[in-house]
């Protein structure tokens, strides 16, 4: 019986010491989880978060996107943006002429509720409108980087006074005046009383007309920004779509208040 002690003895330790083995290899496998499970449950939100803290917030105000030509006429998109978001869409330029009248007078609308709707450019097509539904989508992802690269408009603070202008900014568009050689329709934006920006959105199209206007509506615009008002001259060589221009300037002023 006293020689049995030390088997015993023996047995109890090796089985103590395999226990331990065992133990520890248990533990070693369970931590592995335990960190993949930290650092996935540490991946999500830096995924969530991401998008939000990479997104460029896009400044309040209106902004027109490139003309996006396109096989059968130019498109061009203007936004109204609002508290960082798209509340208004619209094109101020589409195909015309022919069978383009009808295909924009029914997609430009649905292209303009899709775009507000999105908050992006990701926008479906329009069936039977391809091409201009492209030439939306380029000129919206145009004009929303430019909205990006301009930010915030009111991120400066309450203090600055260039945010009360900027908060009083307000676009008008003036009546379609109706020339010999096809509509003209300008667009300003009015702020602190002045012209800030004005544009032509319809100008007459086709033949010479696009050689004539892509010379002179630069040379309006600039001349409605300088002189504040509608007593500017035309320039030379497009007498009728300088005429139309300052008729719908004008519309526009009155619209304004002057």
């Amino acid at each position: 019986m006293k020689k049995s002690h030390p088997v015993r003895r023996a047995v109890l330790a090796t089985a103590a010491t395999v226990s331990g083995i065992v133990l520890l290899l248990s533990l070693k496998p369970a931590s592995d989880p335990g960190s993949a499970a930290a650092a996935g449950g540490a991946a999500p939100p830096a995924a969530a978060q991401s998008p939000q803290g990479g997104a460029q917030p896009i400044g309040n105000g209106t902004v027109t996107g490139d003309a996006a030509r396109t096989q059968y006429g130019a498109v061009q998109v203007r936004l109204t943006v609002s508290g960082g978001k798209i509340t208004k869409a619209e094109a101020v330029q589409a195909p015309e002429g022919g069978q383009s009248d009808q295909i924009t007078s029914r997609s430009v609308p649905r292209l303009n509720q899709a775009a507000v709707a999105a908050q992006s450019a990701e926008i479906d097509a329009v069936s039977g409108a391809t091409y201009t539904s492209s030439g939306y989508r380029k000129s919206l992802q145009s004009a929303l980087d430019k909205a990006r690269a301009a930010g915030p408009a009111e991120s400066s603070g309450p203090g600055n006074g260039g945010n009360a202008g900027s908060a009083q900014a307000r676009t008008v568009t003036g009546d379609v005046a109706r020339t010999q050689y096809g509509p003209v329709q300008v667009r300003i934006t009015v702020s602190g009383g002045k012209i800030t920006e004005a544009e032509a959105v319809r100008t007459p199209k086709g033949g010479q007309s696009d050689q004539v206007n892509s010379d002179a509506v630069p040379k309006l615009n600039q001349a409605a920004v300088a002189a504040g008002d509608a007593e500017i001259d035309a320039v030379s060589g497009a007498t009728y779509t300088s005429a139309g221009y300052k008729q719908s300037l004008q519309s526009a002023l009155d619209r304004a208040g002057g």
